[in-house]
This record gives C-alpha cells, structure tokens and sequence, in this order.
C-alpha cells in the first residue's frame, strides 16, 4: 500500500493509493500511479483495503441536476478538498445553476474526485441525504472548505462534516450510519477510479461538455461552448 503526504491548504494529508496532488493557478492536478486502494478509515470504520477490480461499484449513481433529457450534458470532476473546485461552486458554478441548470437547457452530472480521505468523507456526508439532497450539502461544504478542512486532528475534521450534515437536515442517527460504511467507501474509491481512468481525469476540476474534455475555465468561456453546443 503507498501513501503520499498531500499539503492543502496547509494541512497534511495521507493520500490514497499512491495518488498526489499539485496546484497551478486554475486546477489541482492528481496522479494515480496504482489502483490499489488505500486506508479510508474513519474513528471507527473498517479499513478498505482492496483493489479496484474487487469492488462492485453498480451501486453507486451519479448525482444529476438539470433536464436529464438535455441535448448539451455536463460532467464536472472535483474533488471536496481541491480549493479550486471551492472557487468555482462558490462563483461560476452559481451562475452556470442559474442561466442553465435550473432553466432545465442542460443536464449536470457531478462526479467526485478523491485527493485524500477527508474527501471521501465529506462525499460520504453529501450522500448522506440522497440524491434530493447532495448538490445542497455539497455547496455547503464548498462554502466552508477552509474552515473544515483546517480544523486539526481527523476527528475534528470529520466532527465540522458531521456539523454541516447536521445543518442539512441529517439526524446523528443517520449521519454515523453514513460516516462508518466501509463497503459504500471502498466502492466510491473504485468507482471514481473507474470513471477518472474512463475519461483521462488529470486535474480538477475537469469538464466534459457533451464527452469532450476541457480544463477549469472562466465562466465567459464556458458559456461559449454551452451556447455553441445548444445551438448546433
């Protein structure tokens, strides 16, 4: 089993199955040199310590919004710890929900990038509630990704995700119950690794507007692609 030291945001990080990251002024660029999976433990939790080919990932769905009949489809990859994801769900994302998503002129399909198992933890609360429920709780912890992210020890980390669960509507009842299964961990791990070999993910956050790939841009710039897209 490998494990990097990841910094973010000025915090250390064990990383999962070897992958790392870097940053540049726009993406965060990950590397995945093995497909063994790592410690995703929690206070508590069983350790997932299986391969990717071990896993059944069927389970797991993508988180849609939209008009999931739309002719122009997006596919974000990001990653709950990767401040520039943060950047972009606190501002473009906003009017990109706003001009497209809700007016139903595409569909959005958010799938989880993993740097670190604090990632995979917030994902496990965003999930918590169901589909009707994670793009709310995913955007609470985007606001607060510097707060909970530097919060110190894991336990207290993972004590601010259960806070913003909390905040969500989630009972403690529930949230543990979330929080402790190992099985749905292991099976996000394999299933983002899946999905990231698929479509060539090296930086988040990622795009692919309707299967072709594009980098973090401005929002101007993707709003050219969209209309172009809509239009032909």
């Amino acid at each position: 089993m490998n494990r990097r030291n990841i910094l973010l945001g000025g915090v250390a990080f064990v990383g999962l199955g070897g992958w790392y990251l870097t940053s540049n002024r726009s993406t965060t660029t990950v590397a995945f040199p093995d497909a063994s999976l790592a410690d995703t433990s929690m206070p508590g939790a069983a350790n997932a310590q299986t391969t990717t080919g071990d896993v059944d990932t069927s389970a797991i769905p993508d988180m849609i919004s939209g008009n999931p009949d739309a002719t122009v489809e997006i596919i974000e990859y990001a990653s709950f710890t990767c401040p520039h994801c943060a950047t972009f769900h606190t501002g473009a994302y906003k009017q990109l929900k706003a001009d497209y998503i809700d007016t139903g002129k595409i569909k959005f399909v958010y799938r989880e990038v993993f740097f670190d198992r604090f990632g995979l933890w917030a994902s496990l609360v965003a999930r918590c509630g169901g589909p009707e429920k994670f793009f709310g709780i995913a955007d609470m912890i985007y606001a607060d990704q510097a707060g909970w992210t530097r919060a110190g020890e894991p336990a207290a980390i993972v004590e601010e995700l259960r806070k913003i669960g909390r905040l969500a509507g989630l009972d403690n009842e529930t949230l543990e119950a979330c929080l402790q299964d190992a099985d749905q961990a292991q099976a996000m791990v394999a299933w983002y690794q899946q999905n990231a070999e698929a479509d060539d993910i090296d930086s988040t956050p990622s795009f692919l507007i309707n299967g072709k790939k594009y980098s973090n841009m401005s929002y101007d710039a993707m709003k050219d692609i969209i209309d172009e897209a809509l239009a032909g």
